[in-house]
């Protein structure tokens, strides 16, 4: 094979995620080369069989292809994974005495209000692991009862013999002074160097001691397992000779090192979605649609978040795995939607589809790894959505009897209806999951999903995205040309990233802007620190946030300053407050300019700016995409079936029209355009689908 990439440097996007592990390799002249390999129990297996995979299709050596890799940035789930599966680190909590229960206590806030029946979350730090601290400091800061020195010496001896391997740190009012948290992180690396230490005070410096406390003990909970696995990840590639360095995506959308990824573990929960959000930002860019809500489906979850004028939304309102954690995140919801959730009849008899998924082993039924179960890829196998012949563009086989076979033992005859009617009801199921997906984070956040463009992503993402803007009224659907690979394409794409906050509880009226300009200086300071030693920008931009709400409220809105300078000025504070008002309006249906404003937070992005993609722009050929059609296939949109075309995407070129029902198949993903819809192919080769709206539907 040739050396496609023989002068070149190459940067290297990897995605692990529940099914498959995506690479995106970027050259130096803008070339990419992708591929998938099945995700493994330990990542890294995944991740060297697919860097093996990449070398092949480039006509190198692994070893040769890593030393032209000056740079990987890496999506991973192990943190994801850990709280999830509550297979953490096993954690002391040192807090102030007399508060070790604030954990538990939750703010009385129970999820499900209303349900008599949740039980308590897993206990992460039982209790006999939470030790009080003699030690106390006044709301200023000021040092009220000493650190008992003797006490903080004590518990670590005793957490030693009980075999904890973590330690988190929360004291009250420490986002003041730190001074008592510090001389602990101190005393532990005294008396047990080994251990992983979370200070609050590092994690998330912020008024709300329950946000605070469990933000510490979840990143202290995960911080082992990922530093961990970054390590043996690193030592892997250094030894197959890669010189370069390697970067972590981060929930914020950004990317960091790993000594930085490895401490604060919490920041990365979000890591492989918020890679395919940050691509979607690009490509909303490009093909000229700043307003998006992005889907990303998979093997096992379905990710939804929204774009607007092409920035991603963000939230502190986290909950993961019944845990808050406070840190800010991409606005990105999850349900368990994807081509391995399992179809399944419940006590009552009815029909349910997921949260539990096949995975990659044995997966679905149809992979014929011993799976028996049906899943929504076997129900679009059995609809003839999926070419069975041509999954992973013929990478891998399918067999359609086995997922035939599933549904009808597991569903049809159970239920007492046909194979066929089984797969429509299984697909409308997990259809109408996915759009009540989309309207939690667009009608609950004050957004109307008809002014957005669905961008459908990740394998199966647009083999239903044509249902949800059926349902949800929304127009056009852009399904990108690298869908399957989109989070992996978006680690290649994103920028440096550090986000660092701090309380500064004082009225906007009364605010004193040279103490807030001083924190924002000291802020960034902090973050240039944390970015430091880096080789891969020189570029910065500084994103400045205050946190605010009417006094009295219990939450806070983030706004964006305006400002064209380093410093805030009085008209900069002017122009932010007026933009709360209309946000607050928008988000809650309401807003006082009367009433007293409070400033609670201060909020700062520093972002390393990256070298941007290059995606070269083609003329549009022919309507006519005569020459990508490869025949036709049997399709259930109802229970009668219909004849519809089948397309090779490879063939197809920009200014192609396909008018539904058809097939585009590529490679990776299945395009399905729906009775009705038109598909353009765009001057970036993404498939832009217009749907149709039958007269009278109610969104």
């Amino acid at each position: 094979m040739a050396k496609t990439g023989e002068s070149s440097q190459w940067i290297l996007g990897v995605d692990v995620g529940g099914t498959f592990t995506d690479l995106v390799a970027m050259a130096e002249s803008g070339q990419l080369v992708t591929t998938k390999t099945p995700s493994t129990r330990d990542q890294s297996d995944g991740v060297a069989s697919g860097i093996a995979k990449i070398a092949e299709k480039v006509g190198m050596e692994v070893s040769e292809f890593l030393s032209r890799c000056p740079l990987i940035v890496h999506g991973t789930t192990v943190a994801t994974n850990t709280l999830l599966e509550y297979d953490g680190a096993k954690v002391g909590l040192l807090t102030t005495q007399g508060f070790r229960d604030e954990i538990e206590f939750r703010r009385a806030y129970k999820e499900s209000v209303f349900s008599v029946r949740l039980q308590a979350p897993h206990q992460i730090v039982p209790r006999r692991y939470r030790i009080g601290i003699p030690e106390r400091l006044s709301h200023t800061g000021e040092v009220i009862t000493p650190l008992d020195e003797g006490a903080v010496r004590l518990a670590v001896r005793k957490l030693v013999d009980e075999g904890i391997e973590a330690i988190a740190v929360c004291f009250l009012f420490s986002f003041v002074n730190p001074q008592h948290e510090l001389r602990v992180k101190e005393i532990i690396q005294e008396e047990a160097p080994h251990l992983f230490v979370s200070l609050s005070y590092e994690v998330l410096p912020q008024i709300r001691e329950f946000e605070r406390v469990s933000t510490t003990v979840v990143n202290a909970y995960t911080g082992p397992a990922l530093q961990s696995y970054l390590n043996h990840l690193e030592a892997r590639l250094r030894e197959q000779n890669f010189k370069g360095e390697l970067f972590v995506m981060q929930s914020n959308g950004g990317v960091q090192n790993v000594v930085q990824s490895g401490r604060f573990a919490a920041g990365c929960l979000l890591s492989g979605p918020a890679g395919g959000v940050t691509a979607a930002s690009f490509i909303g860019q490009r093909a000229g649609y700043p307003n998006l809500i992005t889907i990303d489906m998979g093997g096992t979850s379905y990710d939804v978040s929204v774009i607007e004028q092409l920035q991603p939304t963000v939230t502190t309102e986290n909950w993961i795995s019944r845990y808050r954690v406070a840190l800010p995140m991409m606005d990105i919801h999850t349900i368990g939607s994807g081509g391995g959730s399992i179809a399944w009849i419940d006590s009552g008899g009815a029909l349910q589809v997921g949260p539990k998924s096949a995975g990659s082993n044995p997966g679905p039924a149809c992979y014929g790894r011993g799976g028996m179960e049906p899943t929504v890829t076997d129900v679009n196998v059995m609809l003839g959505y999926i070419n069975p012949d041509n999954f992973l563009g013929g990478e891998m086989q399918l067999d359609r009897s086995l997922a035939e076979e599933a549904i009808r033992t597991h569903i049809a005859e159970p239920l007492g209806i046909s194979t066929i009617e089984a797969a429509l009801a299984i697909s409308r199921i997990v259809n109408s999951n996915m759009s009540n997906a989309i309207q939690y984070v667009t009608t609950q956040r004050g957004f109307d999903p008809r002014q957005f463009a669905l961008l459908a992503v990740g394998g199966a993402g647009a083999l239903h995205a044509g249902k949800q803007a059926e349902d949800l009224r929304i127009n056009t659907v852009i399904v990108p040309s690298l869908a399957p690979v989109f989070s992996a394409l978006g680690d290649v794409a994103a920028n440096l990233k550090v986000t660092e906050l701090r309380t500064h509880f004082e009225e906007v009226e009364k605010v004193d802007l040279e103490k807030v300009n001083d924190d924002f200086e000291e802020m960034e300071k902090i973050a240039r620190e944390k970015l430091g030693g880096q080789n891969v920008t020189e570029k910065f931009e500084v994103r400045k946030y205050l946190d605010l709400r009417y006094k009295g409220e219990v939450h806070e809105v983030t706004v964006p300053v305006r400002s064209r300078t380093r410093r805030i000025t009085a008209l900069n504070l002017e122009a932010t407050l007026n933009d709360f008002h209309e946000l607050h309006e928008r988000l809650y249906a309401h807003k006082d300019p009367s009433q007293e404003v409070e400033i609670l937070n201060l909020r700062m992005d520093l972002i390393g700016v990256r070298e941007q993609l290059r995606f070269d722009e083609e003329a549009f050929d022919k309507e006519d995409p005569t020459n990508a059609k490869t025949g036709e296939r049997t399709m259930y949109f109802e229970k009668d079936p219909v004849q519809a075309p089948v397309y090779n995407g490879a063939l197809l070129n920009p200014g192609n029209l396909i008018v539904g029902p058809a097939v585009i198949e590529q490679w990776g993903t299945t395009i399905v355009v729906y009775p009705g819809h038109e598909a353009l192919i765009d001057a970036y080769r993404n498939c832009v689908i217009e749907v149709r709206h039958s007269v009278g539907t109610v969104g």
